[in-house]
């Protein structure tokens, strides 16, 4: 049972943990094709500190972690990351959410180490919009990760996609065909307020209810019951038993059951997304002036305070909400 319980009664069981805050892809909702303010090496948390963080989340009752980015196959010691978390006692649930590019090759290690879920980041099937929104011509790595994760039996295998107005929102219905083909389980995300670039616009925003309703002109959708804390509302297709997902980060917030907290690759916890503060854990895992065992305390009492400061909504429908500084790439999806 968790232990990390907020002021509204949410208990958090889900820590996201960003490895990195670099990636090969360059998507237009998420950074600048040009962006290189990337954090120094130097602040990244090691492994070692990595999994001194975990272990103190899993006590206080994390039992799901979900490795992020950036893209968070950089990470050259990524295999290790994911065998030590499996080898913690009481092992969190773990899953991962990765562009693809590298999932070839690293896809059956990651399974043998332990990796039980992945979600896949992919917008388009069109080799030309994949480089439009991403900058690189790479759907072919994509669609090989995709491929190998499905053999090496990551199930059910997610595939995230954003919809941008004039550029891939005709694409809903395509996408979703090719993902019943596939086998696949898609989900379409409301493109958030998190870009470094600045080019998110409420009036561009290809909404919840418009992918409803695009997709309805092809497909019967029913709700699946029993959303439990899941970001996205899920659908059967046709009577099922295929299902899709929408999750409406914007339009339809579901915070009230929001269960997450998380770690960005610099060792700061945050406990929302949009959230303008954060505490840092860097400075306390590297103070040689505190024990082992001081670390492991300052640290549980950390999440605990993050917890409990944890607002009732992100706030992105206020009429002052302010875009946090930190981009999705420098946060962790």
């Amino acid at each position: 049972m968790t232990k990390l319980i907020d002021t509204y009664g949410r208990g958090h069981r889900d820590l996201r943990v960003s490895l990195t805050d670099r990636c090969s892809l360059r998507c237009s909702y998420c950074m600048p094709h040009d962006f290189a303010a990337w954090l120094p090496n130097e602040n990244l948390l090691t492994t070692d500190e990595l999994i001194t963080v975990i272990e103190v989340a899993v006590a206080e009752g994390i039992n799901e972690i979900r490795l992020t980015g950036g893209e968070p196959l950089l990470r050259p010691d990524i295999v290790e990351i994911v065998a030590r978390i499996n080898a913690i006692k009481n092992a969190p649930k773990l899953s991962m959410t990765t562009n693809g590019l590298a999932l070839a090759k690293l896809a059956k290690p990651l399974v043998d180490a332990g990796l039980e879920r992945i979600n896949i980041s992919l917008d388009t099937l069109d080799r030309e919009r994949f480089k439009t929104l991403t900058f690189r011509d790479r759907i072919h790595d994509v669609f090989a990760g995709i491929d190998a994760a499905r053999e090496a039996g990551l199930k059910p295998l997610k595939i995230n996609s954003v919809l941008l107005k004039g550029i891939n929102d005709d694409e809903s219905v395509a996408l979703v065909e090719w993902a019943l083909k596939e086998g696949l389980n898609l989900r379409f995300i409301e493109q958030m307020p998190l870009d470094a670039g600045g080019i998110w616009s409420r009036s561009d925003l290809i909404t919840a209810d418009q992918i409803f309703a695009d997709l309805s002109t092809r497909y019967e959708l029913t709700p699946v019951d029993d959303r439990g804390s899941s970001p996205a509302e899920e659908f059967y297709v046709n009577g099922g038993p295929e299902v899709i997902g929408i999750i409406g980060s914007v339009t339809r917030p579901f915070c009230g059951s929001c269960d997450r907290v998380r770690l960005t690759s610099d060792g700061q916890i945050r406990n929302c997304l949009f959230s303008m503060a954060e505490t840092d854990l860097r400075a306390t895992l590297r103070n040689a002036d505190l024990s082992d065992e001081a670390k492991r305390e300052s640290i549980s009492k950390a999440f605990h305070s993050t917890v409990l400061a944890k607002l009732p909504g992100h706030g992105i429908n206020e009429p002052n909400f302010i875009q946090p500084v930190r981009p999705m790439s420098a946060i962790g999806g």
